[in-house]
């Protein structure tokens, strides 16, 4: 659009004796809810650590409770940006249907190699959820997240020490170019020396986990969509003052929490035995 300008000629003032006196304008009454006031509600409120609520039957709720939450700046290896996008071509669903979906539903969209054991308010601001992914064998890595942020077209999860990521990870529902967009955007580092060892591997299978849940949640729409991705190294440094974040290792200690049972199977006896 061109942008022209236009002189526009004053008109002639009127005599002192006629000129009406305009009276001041009233000053605009305050917003009672000030712009941050109505966005805080979508905000988790600051916890120095998390409480995790009554899970599931077959959760294993491990290396949650207790534990802070960690950003990208508190993480040990390179930062990577990635992005997942799935688009719903000429079926049109508003996107704020599609978060609506997604939160409801959430677990169910997942693989079966994860399980995502939410509380019972759903994904809402500050709650935590336990997650059980798949290893080697039938062993469990138990990790969690907490809900960050979560408005009607947008929400984020941030990892706890020991998770394999530090980070957060937003998903969010657009329109563009007349289509339909669901997106999964996690900005993330390896929690510690260990994990980055193995981000070669976990990314690949990061990957294949967001399209399986992306293409899951297009299905609930009865959408074959189309599906791709991109990845950003944002920082090529690591972070070696966090070298210590190995000592929450959540795979190191689901490892380690099966050998712990007879031990643990003791020490309730003995607690009985001293309360009778």
């Amino acid at each position: 659009m061109d942008i022209h300008e236009v002189e526009v000629q004053a008109e002639p003032a009127a005599p002192e004796e006629e000129a009406a006196v305009a009276p001041e304008p009233e000053a605009p009454a305050p917003d009672p809810q000030p712009a941050m006031a109505r966005d805080a509600g979508y905000w988790a409120k600051s916890v120095k650590t998390l409480t995790v609520g009554e899970v599931a039957p077959g959760a294993v709720n491990l290396n949650v409770e207790g534990r802070r939450v960690v950003s990208p700046l508190q993480g040990f290896g390179r930062l990577w940006q990635k992005t997942y996008r799935m688009r719903f071509g000429q079926v049109h669903v508003p996107p704020k249907d599609v978060i609506r979906a997604w939160k409801q539903h959430f677990p169910k969209f997942w693989p079966e190699q994860g399980k995502f054991f939410g509380s019972l308010s759903g994904i809402a601001p500050g709650e935590v959820a336990v997650l059980n992914l798949a290893m080697a064998g039938r062993t469990k890595l138990s990790t969690g997240i907490m809900v960050m942020y979560a408005d009607d077209e947008s929400f984020t999860f941030m990892d706890p020490e020991g998770h394999m990521f530090a980070g957060w990870i937003t998903f969010s529902s657009y329109e563009q170019d007349g289509e339909t967009v669901a997106q999964v955007q996690p900005l993330i580092r390896a929690n510690d020396p260990l994990f980055e060892l193995g981000m070669p591997v976990i990314l690949r299978k990061e990957d294949r986990f967001w399209e399986q849940v992306l293409t899951n949640l297009a299905g609930h729409f009865l959408v074959e969509g189309e599906f791709s991705k991109e990845a950003v190294c944002v920082d090529k440094h690591r972070q070696w003052k966090y070298w210590k974040n190995v000592w929450h290792n959540a795979m190191i200690r689901s490892l380690l929490h099966p050998l712990g049972r007879p031990f643990r199977a003791l020490a309730r006896l003995f607690r009985r035995k001293k309360r009778d």
